[in-house]
């Protein structure tokens, strides 16, 4: 645009940019300022070279020492300049990442919305993942099971260490808690007949919530805190020390969030006649979450669902070929279902729950909000009408023992 006539001394940031940004291109030293362009040194792809200017620094100095007079007309189009910075439009997916991450096993799944790293152990892990993860894009990496001390994470191993703690224990299908000793969960988990049972005769479908979490997981339990911090993926990322895990680094000052650990313990879904309920409903992290599943239950008892039962729930679902081919691979145990959302349709599905509360009769307040209250499980019929009507395609993914999934803060997601 051109400069601004106005004859006032000093011009609007706008002028001050389309005066000074132009003159500022790589390897200038005329920039008309009192002195010249802060750089630095460094090596790109191999070759020695500057880098772009510091242009917030220039356009200071320009300020400062020289008062660039509003009327200046530009004398270069800064368009024109703007070609000749480099850009990375490498984008995650594209045929070209299998040439360039030629080291690094990796597939995708669900349309190419989630990368999959096939091998927990390969240090050149993070390179991936860092160009998948500035998109926003969730993680899965598998094998992390393989790090751990498998009989720390047993739920007779947890129970017997733990089992007169009080915590808190949801019916996740009535809604309802109860304070109770933790071995009363626990004796549950793989033993169908020591489940609580409801009304008509179903095994409850329970959850210890969040028990324990934050420090009282390191301080009630330093074995397992020890060995989960050690089994992290991405350790550059994930681990509290990992030099590129902001949260770790930020000053005192800031308010973080809870950043964990917590241990997410539940079971009965596969007991159930639907899948109409989980074990957590739709809701977004404010912080990035790393969730490993450490531990997958066989239960045993009456009524118990075979193998192969459980197997054809899971498969009843709209899965990724490669998700239907870790299913038939009897080296791997399912634990759980996710369904993931992008941050980005987050006001859409809000409205559409919105919507399908007035059409059950139920009051909707405008205080109230369907996703922060996590009041729902998104079911399959409600998935479909999601995609129908609003466009929103739902994210499946199954996660096997030792699967870790990474998401991106502001993801929808439901277990």
């Amino acid at each position: 645009p051109p400069a601004s006539q106005n004859n006032e001394q000093g011009s609007t940031l706008r002028d001050l940019l389309t005066t000074t940004a132009g003159k500022l291109r790589l390897g200038s030293t005329d920039a008309g300022i009192a002195f010249a362009p802060v750089y630095s040194t460094g090596t790109v792809s191999g070759k020695s070279g500057r880098t772009v200017p510091n242009i917030l620094d220039d356009i200071i100095a320009s300020v400062v020492e020289n008062k660039i007079p509003p009327n200046r007309a530009p004398k270069i189009n800064v368009k024109s300049e703007v070609k000749d910075e480099p850009k990375d439009d490498r984008k995650c997916g594209q045929d070209d990442c299998s040439k360039r991450y030629s080291d690094i096993p990796y597939s995708w799944i669900c349309d190419k919305h989630v990368l999959w790293l096939r091998d927990h152990k390969n240090s050149n892990n993070w390179k991936l993942f860092k160009e998948c993860w500035r998109q926003g894009r969730p993680v899965l990496v598998s094998g992390m099971h393989k790090k751990m001390n498998f009989s720390l994470w047993k739920a007779e191993s947890i129970s017997l260490d733990f089992g007169n703690q009080q915590a808190d224990i949801l019916n996740c299908k009535d809604s309802i808690i109860t304070n109770t000793n933790v071995k009363e969960f626990w004796d549950g988990f793989e033993d169908v007949s020591k489940r609580q049972r409801v009304k008509n005769g179903e095994t409850a479908l329970l959850k210890l919530k969040d028990w324990p979490s934050g420090e009282d997981f390191k301080a009630m339990m330093p074995a397992r805190y020890e060995d989960l911090l050690k089994s992290l993926p991405l350790p550059e990322y994930c681990s509290p020390e990992g030099k590129l895990n902001l949260a770790s680094h930020l000053p005192g000052f800031f308010v973080r969030p809870d950043l964990g650990p917590r241990l997410c313990s539940a079971y009965g879904v596969a007991a159930t006649k639907d899948h109409d309920i989980g074990t957590t409903n739709l809701h977004i992290e404010v912080s990035d979450v790393v969730n490993i599943l450490v531990y997958v239950g066989i239960a045993k008892g009456n009524g118990v669902l075979s193998r192969s039962g459980v197997l054809k729930k899971f498969e009843e679902e709209d899965l990724d070929d490669l998700l239907r081919k870790r299913l038939k691979d009897s080296s791997e145990l399912p634990g759980a279902l996710w369904h993931i959302y992008a941050g980005k349709d987050a006001d859409k599905i809000r409205e559409f729950l919105q919507k399908i509360a007035k059409e059950q009769g139920l009051e909707v307040l405008p205080e109230h909000d369907p996703i922060r209250d996590q009041s729902w499980y998104v079911n399959k019929k409600l998935r479909q009408r999601l995609l129908e009507e609003y466009g929103v395609k739902t994210c499946t993914v199954i996660q096997f023992l030792g699967d870790a999934i990474i998401l991106p803060a502001g993801a929808l997601h439901q277990v």
